[in-house]
């Protein structure tokens, strides 16, 4: 498989993580899930009490945030996010973070040091990285991009589930309205909203399963690399 970039966007709860991970290791590729680095600065933000309307004081606390994620010895990214050090995989799927990342993610110091550190992780290609923005924004030129999208009650199902997999009991109400919430936030913000890519490929994942997912979109990556080195032999 030749090294390419593939950008995965969507709203929340359709799959797009446990998707790029498994496309990833299938792959030999890196994993990044940008959605785990907003949500390690939500949590820094909320314990350190980072007010979101001062610009100074967001400055402050980014120049003191430090984010990487676990490499095992053969060079896999098993997706489990360091914050300062220290691992908050846990910590940063609660609803406490849910109810606050996309406030975080729409300010504009944030975006910025984010994807500079994401565009960082992807120079050398040969990633999958998931996001809301990746495609439109943070590699534009990316090889093979994904849009995902699902029935917003199906979402909610599966984040509910989620929830009660790590022992949080959240009502069904309460989860849509969270989805909702920050569907409305990341479609509307005015840095890097959420909107599929002209060139990205639509998936629709209410009905399909973790595979068919995957299997979808390595058929893309698949018919993208073949291309590839047709146009490369024509030259």
């Amino acid at each position: 498989m030749h090294n390419i970039i593939i950008a995965i966007d969507g709203y929340s709860a359709c799959g797009k993580s446990t998707t790029a991970k498994l496309v990833a290791e299938k792959l030999g590729f890196t994993y990044i899930d940008t959605g785990a680095m907003y949500r390690a600065v939500t949590l820094y933000f909320l314990d350190n009490y980072v007010s979101l309307d001062n610009p100074k004081e967001i400055e402050r606390a980014l120049a003191q945030i430090h984010l990487s994620f676990h490499i095992d010895a053969k060079g896999a990214n098993h997706g489990e996010i360091f914050l300062n050090g220290l691992n908050v995989e846990s910590e940063i799927r609660t609803m406490r973070i849910s109810d606050n990342v996309s406030q975080v993610s729409a300010i504009k110091e944030v975006r910025i040091a984010m994807v500079a550190q994401q565009q960082r992780m992807g120079k050398k290609k040969a990633i999958v990285m998931d996001g809301r923005d990746i495609g439109t924004y943070v590699f534009p030129d990316a090889e093979l991009k994904i849009f995902m999208t699902a029935n917003i009650e199906i979402r909610a199902t599966r984040r509910q589930e989620e929830l009660l997999e790590k022992g949080q009991l959240i009502s069904f109400d309460d989860v849509v309205r969270n989805i909702a919430s920050r569907d409305a936030i990341d479609t509307t913000r005015k840095e890097s909203p959420l909107v599929q890519a002209p060139d990205a490929v639509l998936i629709d994942t209410s009905h399909l399963t973790i595979e068919e997912q995957v299997e979808i979109v390595l058929h893309y990556a698949t018919n993208r690399v073949t291309n590839q080195i047709t146009q490369a032999q024509s030259q």
